[in-house]
C-alpha cells in the first residue's frame, strides 16, 4: 500500500495479516490453530494456503524451508506460552541462518499482560524469550499498531541482514477492528520501529586497498559463504573466478554460489586434506560473506594464506576468526562487481587452474573412497533430480558426509540444511520447500533418530501430499554418536534407539513406501519414488546395505585429560 492511498479498516487483525503477507509475496503459511490465534488462522486460511503442522517447532522450520526455496518471506503462526516456547529452538536455527521468517504468535488478553495471574497460556516475559531467539521481537499493544508493526517486521526479516522476526499479538487485539494507513510508520511503547538495513555500499578506499593486495597474488582462492549467494553476487563470482583463474571453496551455506560442476569449484572441502593442501599453496584468499563456522574449519584448525582479504556486510565479522590484511565492509555484489570491473589488474599463474582442478578431483576421489557404496546415493539423486529440486537434509550421517559435499548443488536455493546443527528439523524444512516449489520434486534426507524428534510431521506429509521423497537412513539410533563412542573406546550409551517398522508406519499414515537394502537398488528405487509425483517414504536399511569403509565422525574437539583430541575424520566427511 502506498502513502497516497486511503487508510483501510479491517474487521479484525487476521484480515490485515493476510493482506500484509500477500503484499510480501507469501502464499503459504505454516502453523497450529489455537484459542490465542484463531482469527489469524481463519483469515489466512480464507485468503492463502494454511498448512496445519503438528508442532510449533515444525511451523518455523517449514516457514524457514519455504523462505530458502522461494527466496521470499516465510511465515509461521504459533500459540502463546508453551506454543511460542516450542518454536524457540527452530527460531534459533533461522537466526543462525539469517533466514527470512516472520513468526507471529498469540498472547493473552492485553489487560492481563504482566499480571502474573496464571491466565491460560500465560508465560513470564514471553517477549524476552522471543528477543533471545529472534533478530527482533515486538508486542502489538494497540489494535492500530498492528499494521506498522507487522509491515516493519516483515521488512526486517528480508533486509540485507535477514533473520527471524517475532511478533506477539494479544488475542483481544487480534479480534479488534484495525486500520492500516500503509505508511509503515509507527512505534512500539513509544520507541520508533527500527529501519530495515539496506545493502551497504563499500568505501572506495577499502576497495582500492583490497585490489592492490589481490593484484600481487598469482595463486588466488575465493571462499564464498552465505553472503555471496544472491543472484547478482553469484553471477559476478563466476565471472571473477573465470577471469582471474581463481579456485573457489565454499562454506556449507555458500554451496551453489558457483555451480558445483564448474571445474574451478572445489566446494565445501576446505577442511579436507586436499582442501588444506590447496590453501597451503595459495598465496591469497578472498573471502566473501563467510563466517568460518567451527564445523567447516575443524574447530578453526584449517590454516589460510597470510594474504587474506575479507568482505562482509557485517563489519564485526571482519577479522573475527582469521586475521585479515584488508577488510571491505559492504555488499558482496558491490565488491565483486568492482573486482570484475578491475579484473585486468588480477592475474594467476598459467598452471594454477590445472592445480585447482586437480585438487577438486582429489577431494571427491578421496571422499568416494571413504564412502564406498554410499556414494551411489549422491550419484543417483543428481542424475534423477532436476536442478531446481530442493534437497532438505537433517543432521545425520548421510547428510553430513556426502549430502553436504559430494552431492552437487547447482544453486543455493536447493541447498537446505540446519546450519545450527540441530537434529529433527529436516522433514519440516522439506515440507516448507515443497510448498514453495510445488512443480519440483523435493527430497528430505533424515536419519531414524532425527526423524523421531518430529515423527508427527509424517501426518502433515500425508495430509498435504506434496511431491516429496522422505529418504530415511535407518541404523537404529544415533549413528554419528555411536561412531564417536566406538572411536574413543567407550561403551555405547544412549545411542541405540527403538525404531518403528517404517513400512507399517507409512501404511498407517496412508503414504507410499519403498525400501533400499543394497547399492544396486539405489537408482531404480529413487527414480520410481520421484516418478510418483506425490509423498513417499523410502527407507534405507543400513544393516542390510552395509557400512561406509571409513566410519563418519564429526570434527569436534573432544577433551582427553589435559589435551584436546582434534578429530578431523580425515577431513573428508566432516560436518
Amino acid at each position: 500500500m502506498s502513502d497516497t492511498q486511503s487508510p483501510t479498516t479491517y474487521r479484525n487483525g487476521g484480515e490485515l495479516l493476510a493482506d500484509i503477507l500477500s503484499e510480501a509475496g507469501v502464499d503459504t503459511v505454516f502453523g497450529i490453530i489455537s484459542v490465542h490465534n484463531l482469527p489469524l488462522v481463519e483469515a489466512v486460511s480464507s485468503r492463502l494456503r494454511f498448512v496445519p503442522v503438528r508442532h510449533e517447532a515444525a511451523a518455523v522450520n517449514a516457514a524457514d524451508g519455504y523462505a530458502r526455496a522461494s527466496g521470499t518471506l516465510g511465515c509461521a503462526l504459533t500459540s502463546t506460552g508453551t506454543g511460542a516456547g516450542n518454536a524457540a529452538g527452530s527460531l534459533i536455527e533461522s537466526l543462525s541462518s539469517a533466514t527470512s521468517v516472520l513468526h507471529v504468535t498469540g498472547q493473552i488478553q492485553s489487560r492481563y499482560l504482566g499480571s502474573g495471574r496464571g491466565f491460560i497460556h500465560e508465560t513470564r516475559d514471553q517477549k524476552g524469550m522471543l528477543d533471545a531467539v529472534s533478530r527482533a521481537a515486538f508486542t502489538i499493544t494497540e489494535a492500530d499498531d498492528a499494521a506498522p508493526v507487522l509491515r516493519r517486521a516483515a521488512a526486517l526479516a528480508v533486509d540485507a541482514v535477514g533473520g527471524p522476526v517475532s511478533v506477539e499479538w494479544p488475542i483481544d487485539l487480534q479480534f479488534a477492528p484495525t486500520t492500516d494507513t500503509g505508511d509503515g510508520a509507527g512505534s512500539v511503547d513509544g520507541a520508533a520501529l527500527p529501519e530495515p538495513v539496506a545493502p551497504r555500499v563499500p568505501d572506495t578506499g577499502e576497495l582500492e586497498a583490497a585490489l592492490k593486495l589481490l593484484s600481487s597474488a598469482r595463486r588466488p582462492l575465493l571462499w564464498l559463504g552465505g553472503g555471496a549467494t544472491g543472484r547478482e553476487a553469484r553471477d559476478l563470482a563466476v565471472h571473477l573466478a573465470e577471469s582471474w583463474g581463481a579456485g573457489v571453496v565454499t562454506s556449507n551455506s555458500g554451496r551453489g554460489a558457483v555451480p558445483e560442476d564448474h571445474d574451478l569449484c572445489i566446494g565445501n572441502y576446505a577442511a579436507s586434506p586436499a582442501g588444506r593442501g590447496l590453501l597451503a599453496e595459495a598465496d591469497c584468499l578472498l573471502t566473501v560473506g563467510t563466517h568460518f563456522r567451527s564445523n567447516e574449519t575443524s574447530d578453526y584448525t584449517v590454516e589460510i594464506p597470510r594474504l587474506h582479504v575479507q568482505v562482509d556486510q557485517d563489519a564485526a565479522a571482519i577479522g573475527r576468526v582469521y586475521p585479515a590484511q584488508a577488510g571491505v565492509h559492504g555488499d558482496a555484489a558491490e565488491v565483486l562487481g568492482y573486482l570484475v570491473d578491475n579484473r585486468a589488474a588480477l592475474r594467476s599463474d598459467k598452471d594454477w587452474r590445472r592445480r585447482v582442478t586437480a585438487a577438486r578431483e582429489e577431494c571427491r576421489r578421496r571422499q568416494r573412497d571413504g564412502l564406498g557404496d554410499h556414494a551411489a546415493f549422491a550419484d543417483a539423486l543428481r542424475d534423477i533430480l532436476p536442478d531446481g529440486s530442493p534437497v532438505a537434509r537433517d543432521v545425520t550421517i548421510a547428510s553430513s558426509s556426502w549430502g553436504n559435499r559430494l552431492l552437487p548443488m547447482p544453486t543455493p536455493g536447493v541447498n537446505i540444511f540446519p546450519r545450527g546443527g540441530g537434529i529433527g528439523q529436516g522433514l519440516a524444512m522439506a515440507i516448507g520447500a515443497a510448498a514453495a516449489v510445488p512443480d519440483q520434486p523435493v527430497v528430505s534426507i533424515c536419519g531414524d533418530g532425527g526423524l523421531a524428534v518430529h515423527l508427527g510431521e509424517m501426518l502433515t506429509l500425508a495430509q498435504e501430499n506434496p511431491w516429496l521423497v522422505l529418504l530415511v537412513f535407518n541404523d537404529g539410533g544415533y549413528g554419528v554418536l555411536r561412531n564417536m563412542q566406538d572411536s574413543m573406546g567407550n561403551d555405547r550409551t544412549g545411542v541405540d534407539l527403538a525404531t518403528p517398522d517404517f513400512r507399517m508406519l507409512a501404511a498407517a499414515c496412508g503414504l507410499d513406501y519403498a525400501r533400499i537394502s543394497s547399492p544396486d537398488e539405489v537408482h531404480g528405487v529413487l527414480a520410481d519414488a520421484v516418478a510418483l509425483t506425490s509423498a513417499v517414504v523410502v527407507e534405507v536399511d543400513l544393516a542390510a546395505y552395509g557400512d561406509m569403509p571409513a566410519p563418519f565422525t564429526p570434527p569436534v574437539s573432544v577433551p582427553d585429560g589435559d589435551e584436546e583430541d582434534e578429530n578431523d575424520g580425515d577431513g573428508e566427511d566432516d560436518e
